[in-house]
């Protein structure tokens, strides 16, 4: 059962800069402490539940209600994160994909992307952009996965156009002392297994609390208090502020310098860097579903194209289709199967015998077969970058297209 939800806004004074909320009982809502209640005594004994002050996400008693329809405006809006590796990240994929964002002055927030008129290009925090796709200020974002699963929070006006945009990669996971009462724990099981109880909850310091509340919630974790704090968790409990930490990692190496270290069966999520809609805008927005489906062809192009070689060899043999049949025995087929053609002299003249062969192979396994084609006869073995490779049509293009229910012939693709 999730946690039930009320609002709770005075914090616990357990530390500076940090606000907290109790999850416990045996139904895993979260409750008011004697003191919250003493400090708010409109809560009613039968109902106790409140939801973590976060600043993060900025929680308040009374939702922003979203607008009842979209606003009206020429221009489709895209959000990109303003700082950071994620940022720069973002810049560089868009580029790759010949798609250039042109900011004439670094103070300003707006930018245009030239091969996309019509568009305007927003920067903002990571947190904003995930907030202005969700109340329509915003059609399209780019943004790391757990930033849209906290502050989005399964919101349904949010659509992933592409989850795999291949940077700002990282996990979500728990960070436990190596030390201490922690020593010999090293799996969730034995961390829920402690001596938890109402007047020794389990202190957890994250950003994330939207994502601890449900995670702990579903892990069947009865008594655990959320603490935010800014920056600097790993701190926290060697402070003696928090218990465990949930926060993002890459590498694992400031967890392990600040005497942490990760547990079995506590990683809570996968993230990197993802393309999100507005459902209603994609819905109502004139143009903006055909801007999606350039975007959606150039992304997935430029990043299939990333994991492959283009490897060209030259190949003896009685005919183009002994080749061909060679290679395949082989098992160097490429995406649909090699290309052969002719080699010429430099008379004209076709060398008979000799057969240029072209496949797609994947970068592991580029080196295996460059010996398979030595072992075949191969000769002059050149190998070159792939930028793109367009399929017929991306398969996450008609994923969008079947969720929404949209037909792409009233479309204009063309």
């Amino acid at each position: 059962m999730q946690p039930t939800i009320m609002q709770q806004q005075r914090s616990l004074p357990l530390a500076s800069g940090i606000h907290a909320g109790i999850l416990n009982g045996t139904m895993k809502t979260l409750r008011l402490t004697s003191a919250h209640i003493s400090a708010n005594r409109s809560v009613s004994k039968s109902n106790r539940a409140c939801v973590i002050t976060c600043s993060l996400n900025n929680t308040t008693s009374a939702p922003v209600q979203k607008p009842a329809k979209l606003a009206e405006r020429e221009a489709i809006r895209l959000a990109l994160p303003s700082k950071g590796r994620m940022a720069e990240d973002t810049l560089a994929l868009l580029k790759d994909c010949q798609l250039n964002v042109v900011k004439p002055n670094p103070r300003q927030y707006v930018a245009q992307i030239k091969q996309l008129p019509g568009m305007e290009v927003w920067f903002q925090r990571a947190t904003d952009v995930v907030r202005k796709l969700m109340y329509g200020d915003v059609d399209l974002g780019i943004v790391g996965y757990d930033m849209l699963a906290e502050i989005g929070d399964n919101d349904p006006e949010l659509v992933i156009l592409h989850d795999a945009l291949g940077f700002g990669h990282c996990h979500l996971a728990l960070g436990v002392p190596m030390s201490g009462k922690f020593a010999n724990v090293n799996s969730l099981d034995e961390l829920k297994a402690m001596p938890w109880s109402a007047s020794n909850p389990l202190r957890v310091v994250t950003g994330y609390h939207n994502i601890a509340r449900n995670y702990f919630a579903e892990k069947g974790f009865e008594h655990v208090v959320l603490l935010s704090a800014d920056g600097a968790l790993e701190a926290a409990p060697a402070m003696g502020s928090a218990d465990i930490i949930l926060d993002l990692v890459s590498t694992g190496v400031t967890l392990r310098e600040n005497n942490l270290k990760q547990i079995d069966g506590a990683k809570i999520m996968d993230s990197q860097g993802c393309l999100v809609a507005n459902r209603r805008a994609l819905l109502e927005r004139p143009g903006l579903l055909e801007i999606c489906h350039e975007l959606i062809e150039r992304l997935e192009a430029h990043l299939t194209a990333e994991n492959y070689y283009s490897v060209i060899a030259n190949m003896t043999g009685s005919s183009g289709q002994d080749v061909s049949s060679r290679l395949f025995a082989a098992g160097l087929c490429g995406l649909q199967g090699p290309t052969i053609s002719p080699v010429y002299t430099k008379g004209g003249n076709e060398e008979s015998g000799l057969f240029a062969a072209v496949i797609c192979v994947s970068k592991k396994d580029l080196y295996p077969a460059v010996k398979s084609l030595r072992k075949l006869g191969g000769s002059g073995v050149l190998v070159q970058p792939m930028v793109y490779i367009f399929d017929s049509e991306p398969y996450r293009w008609r994923a969008l297209v079947d969720e929404l229910g949209i037909d792409p012939a009233t479309l204009n693709l063309a």
